[in-house]
């Protein structure tokens, strides 16, 4: 299964960061990629089995499902329902770790995914080249999102 992680000093407190990463339908106010986050119908931005719809910068839709959160680790899981990427089982996690030190933040974010060859009305797309842009395009300019979005100076 391909891999792909990212991770970012946050120059904020831990419980500030935790309380918008746990926030499953807040994504669109600090992930740089994202124009709009829904909650489906009944959905909760806390509960296990919540589904939000993303509206993408580039106008393609994500749809993703929230597997677990945790506050007492301070981690939640999420996969992808539906999306333009050719993956499946994919299944990405965020974990919020005090640096106790400065009162920031660490914050990782990675993923684990299989390569779905068998639609054929998208170009076939190299594992590497897909964790790549998980890496730095969703994961890395996420974090610099998340950390423009929580910094308090």
């Amino acid at each position: 299964m391909p891999e792909a992680f990212a991770g970012a000093v946050i120059p904020a407190p831990v419980a500030t960061v935790w309380r918008v990463v746990r926030d499953f339908g807040g994504l669109a106010a600090w992930q740089p990629a994202v124009a709009g986050c829904a909650l489906a119908d009944g959905s909760a931005p806390d509960r296990v089995g919540s589904v939000r719809t993303l509206s993408m910068a580039d106008g393609e839709t994500v749809v993703e499902s929230l597997l677990a959160l945790d506050d007492h680790t301070r981690s939640m899981t999420y996969g992808i329902v539906s999306s333009p990427y050719p993956v499946r089982s994919y299944r990405a996690t965020m974990r919020v770790l005090p640096i106790t030190a400065t009162d920031e933040t660490y914050v990782g974010w990675s993923v684990t995914f299989d390569c779905d060859r068998t639609n054929t009305d998208v170009r076939p797309i190299d594992a590497d080249e897909l964790a790549e842009t998980f890496r730095t395009d969703v994961f890395a300019a996420g974090l610099r999102g998340l950390a423009a979005h929580c910094h308090t100076p």
